[in-house]
């Protein structure tokens, strides 16, 4: 699928490196070399994907990354040389959707880049659906629906942006609601196998999601703790446990 991804590298050989892998898979790229044009390029066109480095002048990548989820659920690849875990988690609870740690092979990059447009799109690239097909209904847990053909996520009514593996994870807590899930299943269902991300960062989407989805995120009702096991979303507002 071609997308329009901009990539915010303030290394040009970097840059041009990750453009040229780009275009040959299709898409058309605009990039740019500092934060705050990173930010303007994300506002102010069709952008499906930012790619961004995090050590970047003018404004760095969080801060960029903590401007762009207070206004958009645009997928954000981060890139970095910081490999400690608390630097990854960071990222993330800022609303990064993926983490690539330097230096990394275009090879990866890239699979990084399709796996997130296809959770983006909702669906894997443009096939006509067979004549008989049945749209996917919404899945509903109480107050939470989730409709994974039009990609929305509703809470009491009311619309909810999500990144989009916040959207693949409420996706399947939804699809069963009252089973639980472990870190490791979400994970899997979030990422993949992966050696940078650990079964941490499925707390760091749970929290940011509790923030969007529940009327008191400190007491939460609906994305549920289950401890020493992991999370399931209630099936309706009596289910506490």
């Amino acid at each position: 699928m071609c997308a329009h991804v901009v990539v915010a590298e303030d290394d040009p050989k970097q840059a041009d490196l990750i453009r040229r892998y780009l275009e040959r898979e299709g898409h058309r790229v605009v990039v740019v070399h500092d934060g705050r044009a990173a930010l303007e390029a994300a506002r102010g066109g069709p952008a499906e994907l930012l790619v961004l480095d995090v050590m970047m002048p003018v404004m760095d990548g969080l801060d960029v990354c903590r401007a762009l989820r207070a206004e958009s659920a645009l997928p954000v690849l981060m890139l970095t040389a910081r490999a400690t875990e608390e630097d990854l988690l960071l990222g993330l609870d800022l609303g990064a959707d993926d983490y690539l740690t330097k230096p990394y092979s275009p090879r990866e990059l890239m699979a990084r880049v399709r796996s997130l447009l296809r959770r983006s799109s909702g669906a894997l690239p443009q096939e006509a659906p067979a004549p008989s097909a049945v749209p996917s209904p919404a899945l509903t847990a109480g107050a939470v629906t989730v409709d994974p053909l039009r990609h929305e996520v509703t809470a009491d009514g009311r619309y909810v942006s999500c990144t989009p593996a916040e959207f693949r994870l409420l996706e399947v807590l939804a699809a069963e609601p009252g089973r639980v899930f472990t870190r490791a299943q979400l994970l899997e269902q979030l990422h993949g196998i992966d050696r940078y991300i650990t079964t941490r960062t499925v707390d760091t989407h749970v929290m940011n999601l509790r923030r969007k989805i529940e009327p008191h995120p400190r007491r939460p009702a609906r994305l549920l703790t289950v401890y020493g096991i992991g999370y399931k979303l209630a099936e309706g507002p009596h289910d506490a446990s």
